[in-house]
């Protein structure tokens, strides 16, 4: 319940920030926000710190807390937010539906790299899941996922068809929380040009990587390809000293 309390916060926030209901881009206090909202203080610092990590705001000692202009000019496709990191919550265009086409689900024997990036016995098996990510049913990606089989064995088509990461947090009350990924491009394959309608000479955007669990467990190695146009990222660098 608490965490539902500051995500509509943050939500709510958004949807203002983007009507342009700030025209001073500073937000409320802490104070203003927790009797307009009528929750706890700790629940507001919490979307603040969450909206402050994914570069939406920041915070002048001093002075209140301010809607970050780089935002509004550009905005990011997606914000990783260090609580559920799935595509579903961390991908964003505007006010377009996601949406997700199941492409292939089967279980497999893993190679030796993904056996090393997973830590898996040689006899363990994994599900390779592969999957269109769409806007308003415009494509944008392709997702494969390799998730051990000891780690989810309910893993159905139904679940798959869906959020995963959102199933494991809401049925198994588990949360993805930490990632290792590595962001490049590189020429598109005639896969990628037939689902994300790019042309021959046209790049595709590959983010590419590990994702934890809460407990420290590998829990699936993900590759996404997106359509360039959606290869934007945005992230805050904070340098604790210096030299």
């Amino acid at each position: 319940m608490a965490d539902l309390v500051y995500q509509n916060i943050i939500a709510d926030l958004k949807k203002a920030i983007n009507a342009e209901s700030f025209p001073s881009m500073k937000l409320p206090d802490e104070r203003t926000l927790t009797e307009h909202y009528q929750v706890s203080r700790s629940s507001v610092k919490r979307a603040l710190n969450v909206m402050a990590n994914q570069g939406i705001i920041f915070k002048k000692r001093g002075s209140g807390t301010f809607i970050n202009p780089l935002y509004l000019k550009g905005g990011s496709f997606f914000n990783y937010n260090g609580s559920n990191l799935g595509v579903t919550d961390s991908f964003k265009a505007g006010n377009r539906t996601p949406g997700i086409k199941l492409l292939d689900f089967q279980v497999i024997k893993p190679s030796a790299e993904l056996q090393r990036d997973l830590f898996l016995k040689p006899d363990d098996f994994v599900y390779e899941i592969k999957r269109l990510r769409l806007f308003d049913d415009e494509p944008f990606m392709i997702e494969t996922g390799f998730i051990p089989i000891k780690v989810m064995p309910e893993l159905t088509e139904k679940i798959v068809s869906s959020s995963i990461f959102n199933y494991l947090e809401t049925e198994k009350n588990q949360e993805v929380t930490r990632a290792f990924l590595s962001i490049f491009a590189e020429p598109s394959t005639d896969d990628d040009q037939a689902y994300l309608k790019l042309k021959p000479t046209e790049p595709v955007g590959i983010m590419e990587g590990i994702f934890f669990l809460d407990d420290g467990t590998p829990f699936e190695f993900s590759t996404m390809r997106l359509h360039y146009q959606y290869m934007k990222y945005n992230t805050f660098v904070t340098v604790s000293g210096r030299e």
